[in-house]
């Protein structure tokens, strides 16, 4: 074989991109460098089994080495590639043994995802603090909770894990008490889990509500929902330290006001997410031109500013639905979708990656929540828009029946011209999957006119004769008409 298609990553992105091409592509050679051991596995999967939810971690896993192999794959698991020469079409790589040499490619895919960031905390030597952005770090945190003679290993089923530190944390005292540090996907979906194995949990996050991108609707009936299942929700709560020399003991809570002294709060565990970030250092000195959150900036075919160098998930930027201009929102879908087109495109079918509207969901105990497009007033105005928004409440059924339960809807429209600019939903009965109709309407730029006049279904056990979506922008579209 020849012509090597080369990728960087071996989660979602680059084995998408990987198992496509090769498809498409059978007579050209394709190898994939993961610089640690773990592949395709299922990282919004985590919480979950921590939760207990999910019995072992070999149930997150998508792909196994074996699989791959069978693809006809050349997946080299500890090999960091840690620099690119865009001139020569060579990327250098380090493998865990210390050995160092080259790889020739024709094309390259970087797929290098996100790390997680722990702004001020340092969790690394601390016992009994994390982060969660890994298998390693999920399988600690399930051993770390659970009580020693309790504990089961089998949960850890992977050999790609890390078992001396599954070991250690197995080993220790059961906590009683969890601090959540940050309130956004991973810190909700964390205080569940947390919850879930018998801790008394808190959650502390910045600012004024949970979930900040989901808008205050959203976040304060995410904050009910945790609240009336024991989690302590503290907004507004700036954590400024994490206490303990060999094991977490507290954290440190900034006081209100100027000059307010530090609170204390007495904690044995701590899990920290407060942002990700991308990898890209492997692009340092290539002049790659970067976007939004230092993503790597990349076409809608996926193509980077270095000539056959592409690059897509969590690592990368997409255009994005509503403005037009790209955009960095890292989730699951947008990283399979890209490196599955990407995939065609290397082996001769030029295929656009797609636009992202940043649809996402998450849950809290029963409530659901969901929110696409922009809904934030400032990011719409410096986009150019007019912003115009309601907020509306409305039964998920028909009354009479079982089930019915409150569903707050949200929806942003352009003044000038009707447009849907995003949405939100939150409530208990399948709100979050309501939201791929607003997804739907922003991919096809529909007006708020148009949206009232979708024929959603009707029937008792599943909506009223008004949708909730469809009373928003009843309400929504005489705002505008104002």
């Amino acid at each position: 074989m020849s012509d090597p298609f080369v990728v960087v990553g071996a989660d979602a992105a680059g084995l998408s991109a990987a198992s496509k091409f090769r498809r498409e592509a059978p007579d050209r050679e394709v190898v994939v460098f993961e610089k640690g051991r773990w592949i395709s596995y299922a990282y919004c999967g985590m919480p979950y089994f921590i939760a207990g939810y999910v019995d072992r971690m070999s149930d997150l896993l998508s792909l196994s080495p074996s699989d791959v192999d069978e693809r006809g794959i050349d997946l080299r698991r500890g090999s960091e590639v840690v620099a690119v020469d865009p001139d020569t079409k060579r990327v250098t790589v380090e493998t865990a043994d210390g050995d160092r040499f080259e790889q020739a490619y024709d094309d390259l895919l970087v797929a290098t995802g996100a790390r997680a960031t722990t702004g001020p905390f340092d969790v690394r030597d601390v016992d009994g603090a994390f982060t969660l952005h890994n298998m390693d770090a999920a399988a600690a945190i399930d051993a770390y909770v659970a009580e020693p003679d309790a504990y089961d290993p089998e949960r850890a089923d992977v050999s790609a894990v890390d078992r001396e530190r599954v070991d250690r944390n197995a080993s220790m005292p059961a906590p009683e008490t969890a601090a959540v540090v940050g309130g956004g996907y991973v810190g909700v979906e964390v205080a569940e889990a947390l919850s879930e194995r018998g801790l008394d949990v808190h959650v502390f996050h910045r600012s004024g509500h949970l979930l900040s991108p989901f808008g205050e609707t959203v976040g304060n009936r995410v904050e009910e929902a945790l609240e009336a299942e024991g989690v302590a929700v503290h907004t507004d709560a700036p954590v400024e330290a994490l206490v303990g020399d060999d094991r977490i003991e507290a954290i440190e809570v900034a006081g209100e006001g100027d000059g307010a002294s530090t609170d204390r709060v007495p904690v044995d565990m701590a899990v920290v997410g407060v942002g990700i970030r991308p990898n890209t250092d492997l692009l340092d000195g290539t002049g790659v031109d970067l976007g939004t959150g230092d993503a790597i900036r990349v076409d809608d075919r996926g193509r980077t500013s270095l000539p056959d160098v592409y690059a897509a998930g969590d690592c990368a930027t997409a255009r994005h639905a509503v403005t037009g201009e790209p955009d960095w929102v890292p989730l699951g879908l947008t990283a399979n979708r890209a490196g599955r087109a990407i995939g065609a495109t290397v082996a001769g079918d030029p295929t656009p990656v797609g636009d992202i509207a940043g649809t996402a969901a998450v849950k809290a105990f029963d409530a659901e929540a969901a929110r696409v497009g922009i809904l934030d007033r400032e990011k719409a105005e410096e986009a150019g828009f007019d912003p115009v928004s309601e907020t509306v409440t409305a039964g998920s059924r028909s009354g009479y029946y079982p089930g019915a339960a409150e569903t707050d809807v949200t929806l942003v429209a352009d003044r000038d011209t009707g447009r849907l600019l995003g949405g939100s939903i939150v409530g208990t009965d399948r709100a979050a999957i309501r939201i791929d109709t607003l997804a739907t309407a922003i991919e096809a730029d529909m007006t708020i006119p148009e949206i009232e006049r979708l024929d959603l279904a009707y029937a008792p056990p599943f909506s009223p004769v008004w949708d909730p979506i469809l009373v928003a922008a009843k309400v929504l579209n005489g705002t505008l008409e104002d």
